[in-house]
């Protein structure tokens, strides 16, 4: 990302998790969970103080190659493994191995807070179930996410977010245009939504812990946030609502809620509500469209959307987004411009609001990332810093769980525990 915001970047040294008191801090969290969904949850947790411990196999979380699969965006920098694995420590752990549960059990003891993926016969092998570990820690957060839920004929059944978030629950199906078929979503996009549903179940049990002193049983599952997402269309349908035909946009049902382009080329959505229509039209200079016996009230407005189409079309593509800008500012319309993602890098917004922040130790072109979407006045999230290497604090995590050295080194003579590679990052 190029230096947009200069001002706030501070990467001169790498920090801590735990350099300053938050919400978290003391909070232990094992992320045993791959992908985006469950680490972005403890990803969540980490800007808030917590200590993340990432448990990856000996051949490391897939997603560490996510950015090498089209199609994804191509670079050098592993860009989302550092956006969902900042801030934490990396543990390489051969569950297979007979020396595992040791150190699996003494993870559970140590944890607050403990996130699995794992689908459910795996977990079930590996001794992973909540009924396994729970007598280890009774106060124990076991936050379980799913494809498709932990029940049902299909609970066993894996899922991306694109199979189980958007196809499954009936978004797929909704966002695209007439005659055009179901596209690929935005990579993640169903697994960060997700990651804040998982986030907010381990928050509330963390309360229900406050209250009782007990540990709970957490989940959710990629499907079940899919269909909160599309919970409009869900509960029409759960009410038999007559749905309309897929958006065209050239004859849409509402012509005040459509997308327009400007003679520049640029894109651009409006969203307007019947009292608006006449500060609108005299907005765009056609006060004469309020004369007109077509758009005359609510109902001819939607009757007529088709010829209102066209009209606002030619309206539209006669002056360039900026003048369409001023326009709909100073009549207060509400409206949103389409951006790509280089176009979004430059919003003053992430600056103003830290949507964006820097990044510290990732090395190459990594100096910003994408913050999580919480935030609370008065307390400063903790600085970004890079994510580890696979198994990068393998001899500083079992020493805090109290391995000697000679312990530790049997550890890693066994597999159970597979030696770091040599460090790639750069500390800049």
């Amino acid at each position: 990302m190029p230096n947009i915001f200069p001002s706030r970047i501070n990467c001169n040294a790498e920090e801590t998790v735990m350099s300053t008191d938050n919400i978290f801090s003391g909070l232990k969290v094992v992320d045993l969970a791959s992908f985006i969904a469950g680490p972005g949850a403890a990803v969540i947790l980490s800007d808030f103080g917590a200590d993340v411990i990432k448990v990856e196999p000996p051949s490391g979380d897939t997603w560490r190659i996510g950015y090498k699969i089209p199609p994804q965006p191509r670079a050098k920098d592993n860009y989302p493994w550092h956006l969902n694995n900042r801030n934490k420590r990396s543990l390489t752990l051969d569950l297979k191995s007979p020396h595992a549960a040791e150190i699996l059990e003494r993870l559970v003891k140590w944890a607050d807070v403990l996130i699995v993926n794992t689908p459910h016969p795996a977990r079930k092998r590996l001794k992973l179930n909540y009924e396994d570990v729970s007598a280890w820690n009774p106060r124990l957060i076991y936050a379980d996410i799913t494809g498709y839920g932990d029940r049902g004929p299909d609970a066993d059944l894996p899922g991306f977010d694109i199979t189980a978030y958007w196809a499954r629950s009936g978004l797929l199906s909704l966002t695209r245009d007439a005659g055009a078929p179901p596209t690929l979503p935005v990579s993640g996009s169903g697994d960060h939504a997700t990651a804040v549903s998982l986030y907010s179940a381990i928050v509330t049990a963390l309360y229900r812990r406050e209250r009782t002193g007990q540990g709970s049983y957490v989940t959710t599952s990629l499907l079940a946030s899919g269909v909160w997402a599309c919970g409009v269309s869900v509960q029409a349908a759960l009410c038999d609502a007559q749905f309309y035909p897929l958006h065209d946009r050239k004859s849409p049902p509402n012509a005040i809620f459509n997308v327009y382009q400007a003679s520049d080329e640029t894109w651009f959505l409006i969203v307007l509500t019947p009292d608006r229509w006449p500060a609108f039209a005299t907005g765009i200079g056609r006060p004469d469209l309020l004369s007109d016996a077509r758009f005359s009230d609510a109902a001819k407005l939607v009757a007529n959307a088709t010829q209102l189409t066209a009209i606002l079309d030619e309206v539209f593509r006669a002056q360039p987004m900026s003048h369409w800008h001023d326009v709909f500012d100073h009549n207060h319309i509400t409206f949103g411009v389409v951006r790509a993602p280089h176009e979004v890098v430059k919003d003053p917004q992430l600056q103003e609001n830290d949507i964006v922040v820097p990044l510290a130790g990732a090395g190459g072109n990594l100096t910003f990332t994408v913050s999580s979407p919480l935030n609370v006045h008065g307390v400063t999230k903790v600085p970004a810093r890079r994510a580890p290497e696979l198994g990068e604090h393998n001899a500083e995590i079992l020493k805090q769980l109290g391995y000697d050295d000679s312990r530790i080194e049997g550890l890693l003579v066994s597999g159970a525990v597979p030696r770091a590679k040599e460090q790639k990052h750069s500390a800049a």
